[in-house]
């Protein structure tokens, strides 16, 4: 408990987001594989040259494995967050194609809402990034080096 309150605000901050972020990243996944299959399916769009339930199962396990990593594997979380924010830019052609051809899935059955998810997604990134400690904190040997 004490080595918490030694931390910085940023630190604090940086790993109190990469607990929520590893939270939800392994609940995403395991909707993914269980109970939300079919409204993750609806999502991968037509063009996609991949079995729909396939392209999804793989995206959950993608999930289960970054939220589990973020969790257990804190002396990695550079890695794992570079790689996690990589991923949601990796599939955001899908939430625009789920935007341009009005797909509806998550209660996002109207176009303001779909619209207003595409801005979600650099949040997600920076909140990826942010967890896995980037940018990092300047020690006073790099200010050194930069004077």
């Amino acid at each position: 408990m004490s080595s918490l309150r030694r931390r910085s605000a940023r630190e604090r901050s940086q790993t109190i987001t990469r607990v929520v972020l590893g939270s939800f990243m392994t609940f995403a996944g395991i909707s993914h594989l269980t109970f939300a299959r079919d409204e993750f399916q609806a999502q991968v769009p037509d063009w996609m040259p991949v079995d729909h339930d396939l392209v999804v199962l793989g995206s959950g396990v993608v999930e289960v494995s970054f939220g589990a990593a973020l969790l257990a594997l804190p002396k990695h979380r550079r890695v794992v967050g570079i790689a996690l924010a990589a991923f949601y830019v990796l599939i955001f052609p899908g939430n625009i194609a789920q935007y341009v051809e009005g797909t509806d899935a998550f209660g996002l059955d109207t176009d303001g809402k779909r619209l207003a998810r595409l801005f979600g997604q650099p949040l997600l990134i920076a909140a990826a990034l942010w967890a896995g400690g980037i940018p990092r904190r300047s020690t006073k040997k790099d200010e050194h080096i930069t004077r």
